[in-house]
Order: C-alpha cells, then structure tokens, then sequence
C-alpha cells in the first residue's frame, strides 16, 4: 500500500468491514488496523504512530542522513549539517503530532502538510550536499527516492483523512 497503514491481504468481505467502526467506536484504519505477522493475521489496532510505515521511512531517512552528514566538514556543522538534520527529523515529528491530532481532521491533515513540506525541504538539502560533493550520486538517487516514498504516502493520507480520524460523536 502507498500510505501509512500496515499492509494485510484483502477479500471482499474484509473490504466491507473495513467501512465499519472498531468495537471502541473509532473508525478503523484502511486496513482495519489489522497487521500480518509473519504471513498470518493477528487482530491488533495501530496504537500508535510509530506503527506507521510513513513514520518509519521517515525515521529510516532520518538516520540515513545523520550517519552521511557526519562525514560534511566541520565548517558546515552550523549550516548545511544542522539543517539538513533538522528538516529530515522535523518530517517524523510532524508524522507522530499529527497522529495525536487525528480528532481533528484539519488539524491532522496540517500536520500532514508539515511533514511533507519538511520532506520537500529534506529534498533541497540532498540537492545542495551532492551539488558541495559531500554526498555521492547513489546516495543522492536513495535518499531522494527515500523522500519521494514518504511524500506519497503522506499524500495518499492527506488526500484520505476520513480513514485515519476518528469520526466526532
């Protein structure tokens, strides 16, 4: 799936299910906020945002960037280093706010928003380090595509907030 859910197979019975609310009264997740284990299916609701695979390609990217900024010379430590750090976990921060703020809709498709502009933002930053030469162009193309990743799926929930809120009584 190109979203933040968890990936779980799908027959027709299961799609109708999934317009249907949890037994806590909350809308369930694309997916039911089901999950697969190791090919089999286990009832177990997204508790919480570090479940997400959004968050977890932007935690992924995250730690990609720090171990390739450790590498920049020391006189961009207070410029392109700490920036380019900030943005790339600025995109999982916002993820996880917006998780907390899924009461509310257009709160939560800001944070959203947030997050993918810190992303666009990640992206200047890996343009400019391989353009200085601090970044080879493999890792250029990995971390761009890293970004493109996380962009669609913040886009696929943006795009979708009905099935990520909870719907008000």
């Amino acid at each position: 799936m190109e979203d933040g859910s968890l990936e779980r197979g799908a027959g027709s019975g299961e799609r109708e299910s999934r317009k249907q609310k949890s037994e806590d009264g909350r809308r369930r997740t694309e997916d039911g906020g089901r999950r697969t284990v190791d090919g089999g299916r286990m009832s177990e609701a997204i508790k919480s945002f570090r479940e997400l695979r959004v968050y977890q390609a932007a935690f992924e990217l995250q730690q990609h960037i720090f171990k390739a900024t450790k590498q920049f010379p020391k006189e961009e430590l207070y410029s392109l280093t700490n920036q380019f750090r900030r943005a790339s976990r600025s995109i999982g921060a916002n993820i996880s706010e917006a998780w907390q703020k899924r009461r509310y809709q257009a709160h939560f498709v800001s944070k959203l928003s947030d997050a993918d502009g810190e992303q666009a933002e990640t992206q200047h930053w890996i343009t400019t380090a391989f353009a200085c030469g601090y970044i080879p162009e493999a890792e250029r193309a990995s971390m761009l595509a890293q970004c493109e990743e996380i962009g669609r799926k913040l886009g696929k929930m943006m795009a979708e907030p009905e099935k990520w809120c909870p719907r008000s009584s």
